[in-house]
């Protein structure tokens, strides 16, 4: 344990001996209604199961794999949304920032600022998040070494942001899909509080043609392994319909599933305590 081992995001304390946080919402922004659904809802089985908890949506998913698909309502309506599901629903909000400009305003209704894993290495964009002011959470790419992403951390605690989270979601190796190093999580937890992100694990980029595929039956055995072997928050992308939903069809966890899955991986957290 080192002081770097916490963060703050919001009101909550990430790093040992600290609940598990639980990021969870819908891949993009869909519309308002639907983010409070699945806001209250989630927010209601994080209560039950005494969890902490941050809404999850994109604004605008700029790195889809076709440009017919859809990306989002964008930055000014997209954090319209977020505000009013940070205020309606009395959660904090996080999202994708893709670009430096971004990370100003997006900090106005952002209580994290996340970086996509194909950006973690653009400092102008790191050093723009982390000046902002809000915990930054640095998605590792699938192209880079965990121990590299202590160099994405020092981007950030440079502008003075001492805030920061960063998240496995997969390596690509030569099978297609992303590959989990386990070792990786507690690599990476020298340099900051880490997530898991279950759902984008499992992606298999591209499969699908123009849009990305994956294996959602994989997810909670994912899950389970990570919390075994020791993370801070876990990343889920939710959605109460996931065959429709409009952005990572395949790798969604729904909804009715959600409570039953956390369930087991508080049993996990608490054998391990």
């Amino acid at each position: 344990m080192n002081s770097h081992s916490f963060a703050r995001l919001a009101g909550y304390t990430l790093g040992p001996g600290n609940p598990l946080l639980l990021i969870a919402g819908p891949c993009v922004i869909e519309s308002t209604e639907h983010c409070r659904k699945l806001a209250t809802a989630i927010a209601a089985i994080a209560k039950r199961l005494e969890i902490p908890y941050v809404f999850k949506a994109s604004f605008d998913k700029a790195n889809r794999s076709s440009v017919h698909s859809y990306r989002g309502p964008g930055l000014e309506e997209g954090l319209k949304t977020l505000q009013t599901i940070r205020e309606t629903c009395g959660v904090p909000v996080l999202s994708d920032v893709h670009e430096p400009h971004q990370a100003a305003a997006a900090a106005e209704v952002l209580d994290c600022l996340q970086i996509p894993a194909f950006l973690c290495r653009q400092t102008d964009l790191l050093l723009a998040c982390g000046r902002a002011g809000k915990c930054v959470n640095v998605k590792k790419g699938q192209f880079v070494s965990p121990e590299k992403m202590a160099l994405a951390a020092e981007k950030i605690r440079s502008t003075g942001n001492a805030n920061v989270m960063l998240t496995d979601r997969g390596t690509t190796f030569g099978y297609e899909r992303l590959v989990n190093d386990f070792t990786g999580l507690e690599t990476m937890r020298q340099f900051a509080p880490v997530c898991f992100d279950a759902t984008h694990s499992v992606q298999h980029p591209g499969s699908a043609g123009a849009t990305t595929g994956g294996e959602r039956r994989f997810i909670p055995l994912l899950a389970r392994a990570a919390v075994a072997v020791g993370i801070d928050a876990l990343f889920l992308e939710v959605h109460d319909d996931p065959d429709h939903a409009k952005s990572d069809a395949a790798t969604v966890w729904p909804l009715e599933k959600l409570e039953g899955l956390l369930t087991t991986l508080v049993r996990i957290r608490a054998a391990n305590a």
